[in-house]
């Protein structure tokens, strides 16, 4: 077994030896999808949604849930507490760059975030019958975006919380405004309008757009689209700059 590989089976032991964020990363998002789905007038279509229901809604919603918590709820705190404790300055002194534990990690991430997603998706379709994405390729490419941006985020505040007990505040402190936009309290499609243009021009409302309008069968728009590409490109231009190996 490569370096590489032995980095990422480590991360991922680091990751199943904490309850919390197994049951936040993995579970938490479908069973919010179970307790929505279970109350009767959810489950109606609402002609003020467009004849959708809300659980419809709720679904797309908890994808982007899941994306928030691994990028904001865990990242931060987790790759600011290598720093405080001295794992990345140690790592450089081996023949495994630091940079490797990081790529590690967000492997780690992407394939529990994306087992989650597909959790809330397959929960949300058997259990109550709503429809999978019409735009595959479109909720796909929305889905990478999506996740990209708030990673590069996550990066961003790793790269500036002088220790995990600053980053996990720190990215908690985005979490809930960032998740309001993407309709985690009321769907974006019940919010008034100025409420919605805003949350269009935050990194999860966008997110969230693009995969409702790939859901609904359209193409996610260009617009939103580039929305999450200046977050990428800014956050993660940022986090390069910035990311120290060192306390």
């Amino acid at each position: 077994m490569n370096s590489s590989a032995k980095l990422i089976l480590n991360e991922t032991r680091m990751f199943l030896r904490e309850p919390v964020g197994v049951f936040f990363a993995l579970a938490f998002p479908s069973i919010l999808v179970v307790i929505l789905g279970s109350v009767k007038s959810f489950r109606s279509p609402d002609a003020d949604l467009g004849g959708l229901r809300v659980i419809d809604l709720y679904v797309t919603i908890a994808v982007t849930l899941v994306i928030a918590m691994i990028a904001l709820a865990s990242l931060p705190s987790i790759l600011a507490s290598y720093r405080e404790r001295g794992v990345l300055r140690r790592l450089s002194t081996t023949p495994v760059p630091p940079a490797m534990l990081l790529v590690a990690h967000l492997v780690v991430s992407l394939v529990v975030g994306l087992v989650s997603v597909i959790l809330v998706m397959g929960i949300g379709r058997v259990a109550f019958s709503v429809p999978l994405p019409r735009q595959i390729g479109g909720f796909l490419i929305a889905l990478v975006m999506a996740a990209a941006a708030l990673l590069a985020i996550g990066l961003f505040v790793a790269a500036i919380a002088p220790n995990a007990k600053a980053g996990n505040a720190m990215g908690v402190i985005l979490f809930f405004p960032l998740m309001f936009f993407a309709g985690l309290w009321a769907p974006r499609e019940s919010m008034p309008h100025l409420l919605q243009r805003i949350g269009d021009y935050t990194p999860l409302g966008a997110g969230e757009h693009a995969l409702h309008d790939a859901t609904v069968g359209s193409w996610p728009h260009a617009s939103t689209l580039g929305v999450l590409a200046a977050y990428l490109v800014v956050f993660g231009l940022a986090a390069a700059r910035l990311f120290r190996w060192e306390s």
